[in-house]
């Protein structure tokens, strides 16, 4: 099952298990089965440490669990963890024999102080690259306290318990039977929806905070670049993110990184957040920003949080990127995450064999066109104007394939349900203004980007399409605040770009701080 290559470097993660563990697993007669036999027994086969059992009683078939020897087992897979899960699997060796999770202290108490019995279900892709995040966060749940188990469940081989459940986006987190999140989440936030009272600490806390000198808004590409080049300056600075990685988090293949020929977007985050780790930056994390109000040459300018806090800051530097731009027709919201979807990498294997449709004619479109024409039945790209804007090479393998149809000058106009999912979709065809209707189990958007700067109208100067206006030096409307990133109307919204942007915007700051006096200290009480 695992080249020579794997064997080793597992046979080396294998050496720091701690206490011995079982491998109980459930299997048959199918191909899948003998694939999982002989992963396992690999695993068994490199640590004294190890021992192999098969059982048969689980439902799920082929699915293994993970424990402690004489210990109930508490971490389960009900599928084949190779791919992306791979990782998920080494890290559940070590963590059931008693290998400490790389978490915080603070984490790790929260974790051990939960109560009442928690039984999480993760239905994943191996494609999908959000996915282990999530999977490793409750397994490592699962490791620390007795009360929680997991198991991850491979949706491609248990499609009828997909199909009951209407599972139609990954990773789907369910618990103790109900649905309990949808998407990527990191440990923090899965802490934050269990533990109610997190959010009043963390408030309170953030509220006692002393004024910073630069506040980064965002912590993508953008932002990450701005705070490694503000803490450089040695002044105090702060990172203020919904979600550290921002979109770049939901990104497959990078590819165009300077420097580094080939990466992911989920690796590219984790890469941004540790190099910010290694100064003296203040990261808020899963922490969201209402309102800005900027303050006059003796102030500090305040951002007010949706928590309640408020934060002071000499200057700031705003990097909330963009999110994905949706149709805004009637069933999208309705059908979110039930057969709408954004990210074909990770929801395309749930709808293998059926019909699905790609809603935009760009390289992202056609991209996810001939990605999903590899996994489903039938393809139908529907672009609004009379010519595909992809490059031509895409443009070229697109029409190479024999599943896929493109209907230009086509308007959606709305995406149809039985109730429970998608099955069609309306358009007009703007050619002749006639309505048309297509039976589709899928709909993917793929229709571009919208910044993230609803909250800041009226306070810094935006464009029409809502980008913040900045000048060569990354300065807004309002002296002490800047902008980076694809948030701004600086052109052509790629990853390097932003990173740039970010330094560059960040060294504006600077320059403006030294040429400025501090706010008084009665200013800071205010």
């Amino acid at each position: 099952m695992l080249d020579a290559n794997i064997k080793a470097q597992l046979k080396g993660y294998l050496e720091k298990l701690v206490n011995p563990i079982e491998l109980v697993a459930s299997l048959d007669d199918s191909a899948k089965s003998r694939e999982m036999r002989a992963l396992l027994e690999d695993i068994a086969s490199l640590s004294a440490k190890v021992a192999l059992i098969e059982s048969g009683h689980d439902a799920r078939k082929p699915s293994f669990t993970v424990g402690k020897v004489g210990e109930p087992a508490r971490i389960g897979f009900a599928g084949l963890p190779m791919g992306h899960e791979f990782t998920s699997l080494i890290l559940a060796l070590l963590q059931a024999s008693g290998y400490a999770p790389k978490i915080g202290e603070d984490e790790i108490e929260q974790i051990k102080a939960l109560s009442g019995e928690l039984r999480f279900e993760t239905y994943i892709s191996l494609s999908c690259h959000n996915c282990p995040d999530v999977v490793q966060a409750l397994n490592a749940m699962a490791a620390l306290n007795p009360n929680i188990h997991h198991v991850m469940i491979d949706g491609a081989l248990n499609q009828a318990e997909v199909e009951a459940r209407q599972i139609m986006a990954v990773p789907s987190v369910w618990l103790n039977g109900a649905p309990f999140a949808d998407g990527r989440m990191t440990l923090e936030e899965i802490l934050a929806k269990l533990d109610t009272g997190a959010a009043e600490r963390e408030a309170a806390k953030l509220a006692e905070k002393a004024p910073f000198d630069v506040l980064v808004v965002g912590g993508g590409p953008a932002g990450a670049a701005a705070a490694v080049y503000a803490a450089r300056k040695g002044i105090r600075t702060g990172v203020l993110a919904e979600r550290f990685g921002g979109q770049v988090m939901d990104t497959l293949a990078i590819e165009n990184l300077i420097s580094v020929p080939h990466t992911d977007g989920p690796k590219l985050g984790r890469a941004l957040e540790e190099h910010v780790k290694e100064y003296p930056v203040d990261i808020m994390n899963l922490q969201r920003a209402e309102a800005l109000i900027p303050g006059d040459a003796g102030s500090y300018h305040e951002l007010r949080l949706a928590n309640g806090a408020v934060l002071k800051a000499r200057s700031v530097i705003l990097a909330t990127g963009a999110r994905w731009r949706e149709l805004n027709v009637p069933g999208e919201q309705e059908y979110r995450g039930k057969g709408v979807a954004y990210c074909p990498h990770c929801d395309g294997p749930l709808f293998r064999g059926k019909r699905v449709a790609v809603i935009g004619g760009g390289n992202s479109g056609v991209e996810a066109a001939i990605d999903l024409a590899g996994i489903v039945g039938h393809v139908t790209l529907l672009e609004f104007g009379d010519t595909l804007r992809a490059d031509a090479v895409l443009q070229d393998k697109l029409m190479s394939l024999p599943n896929v149809s493109v209907i230009k000058s086509a308007q959606t106009t709305e995406i149809t349900g039985d109730g429970s999912k998608v099955n069609g979709l309306t358009y007009t065809d703007r050619s002749s203004g006639r309505s048309q209707t297509l039976a589709l189990e899928g709909v993917f958007v793929q229709i571009g980007l919208l910044p993230n700067t609803d909250w800041l109208k009226g306070t810094v100067e935006l464009t029409k399409f809502g980008e913040i206006v900045v000048d060569a030096r990354g300065q807004t409307s309002i002296p002490g605040i800047f902008a980076a990133g694809d948030c701004t109307t600086v052109p052509y919204k790629q990853i390097i770009i932003a990173m740039g942007e970010g330094a560059k915007a960040s060294l504006s700051a600077f320059d403006h701080l030294i040429r400025t006096s501090v706010p008084t200290k009665e200013a800071a009480a205010a």
